[in-house]
């Protein structure tokens, strides 16, 4: 029989799974995601999530708590009899009481191959620690921060110029077949669930501001990281003369450029290299304030850029 969910999921990343699931044959009775939030060029509107979105297309019933801690909350939440409740990308803790309301519990999809990046941006921290492996983890949640036994897991390799939006793009596209294949498992009775390995085990923190800008003084190989960590969002960046202007420029990707450095900061403007505390880096993708985004090439032929700071 098919089984009794709700889905709990906020951005983009999560849309396939909740789209895959109903069209596994699931019965999705609720959906919840972050409230709308301010939208347009004053604030007014408010829109809604991309689940949101997605679930009101779909004829499914949307509910938007700002928290989950509330008595009356809980108590509709337990009202749906659930299976199991599927959380992808939420943004809300889950309360000791919700997570015991489905007859199976809750499963979270997480994209980092767990212990390792157990938190708020494991994507963006795989590449910033130079990790040349992550993957896609579905585990039954507990109390703990993503530290639930393991229900099933697919790993897959990061390139070495790879952006935090072409990782995010290609975990999307192995959670929701996946996610499906647990409820498959859960829903013919034979889903093993295997402990978490406590070694090995790293916290990914929310990407701070500080962290975004980019200090030159710095070896390139951990730049180049950052740099492609921290993109597209939020971004890193630094300021730049440009034609004589200093100006804001958001990097996008970079790539390590042999050589030695001549001197932080020293930049070459045919290439835009530029000389960290150790090594070189090439920006090979940026974007002005307020410009659209551009290859270095095509950067360069309206862009005279002198320095950097």
């Amino acid at each position: 029989m098919p089984l009794r969910l709700a889905f709990m999921g906020t951005p983009e990343f999560s849309v396939p799974v909740l789209e895959a699931l109903h069209q596994a044959g699931h019965e999705i009775v609720a959906v919840y995601s972050q409230p709308p939030r301010p939208a347009g060029r004053r604030g007014l509107e408010l829109t809604p999530t991309p689940v949101a979105s997605a679930a009101e297309k779909l004829g499914i019933p949307v509910f938007t708590p700002k928290s989950l801690k509330d008595r009356h909350e809980q108590e509709r939440f337990s009202s749906f009899n659930l299976d199991a409740a599927i959380v992808v990308a939420y943004g809300l803790l889950l309360p000791k009481a919700i997570l015991e309301a489905p007859r199976f519990g809750c499963f979270n999809g997480h994209a980092s191959l767990l212990p390792r990046w157990r938190g708020a941006a494991p994507i963006q921290r795989a590449i910033m620690a130079g990790d040349k492996t992550t993957g896609m983890m579905i585990m039954k949640m507990d109390e703990g921060l993503d530290t639930g036994p393991i229900a099933l897991s697919k790993s897959i390799d990061i390139a070495p110029d790879m952006t935090a939006g072409e990782l995010y793009d290609e975990l999307e596209k192995i959670a929701a077949p996946l996610m499906v294949e647990t409820m498959e498992k859960l829903e013919q009775g034979d889903l093993v669930l295997t402990p978490q390995k406590s070694e090995g085990a790293t916290y990914a923190k929310k990407i701070t501001k500080d962290e975004t800008r980019i200090d030159w003084s710095k070896p390139a190989k951990e730049l180049q990281k950052r740099i492609c960590g921290l993109s597209p969002f939020p971004g890193s960046w630094c300021e730049m003369e440009i034609s004589g202007k200093q100006e804001r420029v958001k990097l996008l990707k970079a790539k390590l450029v042999e050589g030695s450095s001549l001197g932080v900061g020293h930049v070459d403007p045919e290439t835009l290299t530029i000389h960290c505390g150790e090594g070189r880096l090439q920006i090979t993708r940026l974007q002005k304030a307020g410009g659209k985004a551009m290859d270095v090439e095509t950067f360069l032929h309206g862009f005279h850029v002198t320095k950097v700071y």
